[in-house]
């Protein structure tokens, strides 16, 4: 039996349910596996809306179903930049206070990055190092920090030098 006070199960959202957060979700979870790579898979949970009005909020979760933050403000149907920003914004936050560690961070200052649009495309913006005087910086674009990072070939023969 349960209570007036129980707060309700999330429900795991299934692929489909919600395309444009869906593809936005995929290219967040690009730059998490390279930043974070044993970090599984951030996904979307859907709770009952608070108003009662019969829909539901959808949050950016962990792999283990952890939230932190607002939900998603739906987007315009046809405007898959607005749903980017959205679920970019909403999965920093979740990323950032359940694992208590600023992300993704810039790999040149260590600093935390936020997300800008920039010429049209939503991408990672370092502060730079302000003690260095090293101006601020776009590292890459949400779903491209992936193309930042050289892959580890272990099996790679060396040349030698004569």
């Amino acid at each position: 039996m349960s209570s007036l006070f129980d707060a309700p199960e999330p429900r795991q959202i299934p692929p489909g349910d919600y395309p444009l957060w869906d593809e936005a979700l995929a290219l967040v979870n690009r730059d998490l596996a390279v930043t974070l790579p044993e970090q599984g898979p951030l996904r979307l949970l859907g709770l009952p809306a608070y108003d009662g009005g019969g829909g539901e909020n959808v949050y950016v979760a962990l792999a283990n179903g952890e939230w932190h933050g607002n939900f998603l403000e739906p987007a315009p149907a046809d405007n898959p930049a607005c749903a980017l920003s959205v679920v970019t914004d909403a999965a920093q936050e979740t990323v950032t206070e359940r694992l208590w560690q600023a992300w993704p961070l810039c790999g040149e200052h260590h600093l935390g990055m936020h997300p800008r649009e920039v010429d049209g495309r939503l991408s990672w913006w370092c502060a730079g190092a302000a003690a260095r005087r090293e101006a601020a910086h776009i590292r890459a674009a949400v779903g491209g920090l992936d193309a930042l990072v050289r892959p580890h070939r272990p099996n790679r023969k060396r040349r030698r030098r004569v």
